[in-house]
């Protein structure tokens, strides 16, 4: 029997670069509606400043009114430093810490303001707030398919970090397509050495793509071995670094037409996925316009 994918729906990377303020209540029907669905995780909130995310300032104020009574599916954060970490420990609500680490020194920079071995410490720590509390730490490895500022990027450098964080007791680690430039004989090679290398750690793929490229990118991933996948439904969202105004994040309905292509098992109810599209359009097409 084939392995089951776990599917992480996330519409923190959907919301997180639109310009108008969704209000609240807004984005907790949205969200509602997508944990009817039955996705593995809902990566829905940040706790990382309401300067960097205006957008997702109100997570602690959406949490409460999410129905978790009737779905399997859990909850994940995204954090960027000890701070929004132990705040975002303190809901128990929340399975699951995300911290984004990058290969780039220079994104790390931008996005955390704090370099790659700082952010190292970061992460440790953040995992001690994670086993006190017990939740687990995702680590998303950006920049992890190629870089657009010029510094080197090869899969050597990817198994360094991949090596260090494994050292200190990651076991989930997802490789972040940032800028929608991963070339599926990268993709294959990756997943081909990673897997093998550290059985023990859990490996996801969270794809940014433009929309002729996403099936190669989900095939390199899963014939190597990869069985967890990052979506938001419709593509919405993505880097607001990528320049190609077309690469957006992976849709969640093109990874759910894979699996049923494929006959890959997935728990999810996709009676309620039609309406999880219509939901999408009707709140990203209000909002992003402004």
């Amino acid at each position: 029997m084939k392995e089951k994918l776990k599917l992480i729906e996330c519409p923190r990377d959907a919301m997180q670069g639109m310009k108008a303020f969704i209000p609240t209540e807004e984005k907790i029907s949205y969200l509602n509606t997508l944990l009817k669905v039955g996705f593995d995780t809902l990566d829905f909130g940040s706790f990382v400043s309401p300067s960097a995310i205006p957008q997702l300032a109100d997570t602690a104020l959406v949490l409460p009114k999410l129905n978790l009574d009737n779905t399997s599916t859990k909850l994940l954060a995204i954090i960027a430093n000890v701070r929004g970490a132990r705040e975002a420990s303190m809901f128990g609500q929340i399975s699951f810490l995300g911290f984004p680490f990058s290969v780039s020194e220079t994104f790390q920079k931008r996005n955390t303001n704090s370099t790659i071995e700082e952010s190292l410490v970061t992460v440790e720590h953040a995992l001690n707030i994670c086993e006190k509390s017990k939740k687990q730490l995702v680590v998303y490895l950006s920049m992890g398919f190629g870089n657009p500022y010029g510094e080197v990027w090869n899969s050597e450098i990817v198994m360094k970090w991949t090596e260090k964080l494994f050292g200190i007791g990651i076991k989930i680690i997802s490789l972040a397509d940032t800028v929608g430039v991963a070339k599926p004989t990268d993709i294959s090679f990756l997943y081909s050495q990673l897997i093998p290398a550290f059985p023990t750690v859990e490996f996801g793929a969270h794809f940014h793509t433009r929309p002729n490229e996403w099936k190669e990118k989900i095939e390199a991933a899963y014939n190597n071995g990869c069985r967890r996948f990052d979506g938001a439904v419709k593509g919405y969202g993505g880097c607001p670094m990528a320049t190609d105004k077309l690469t957006g994040n992976m849709p969640t309905e093109n990874l759910v037409s894979f699996m049923v292509e494929k006959n890959i098992p997935v728990d999810i109810m996709e009676t309620e996925l039609p309406v999880t599209l219509m939901a999408a359009d009707n709140l990203f097409s209000k909002y992003k316009k402004h």
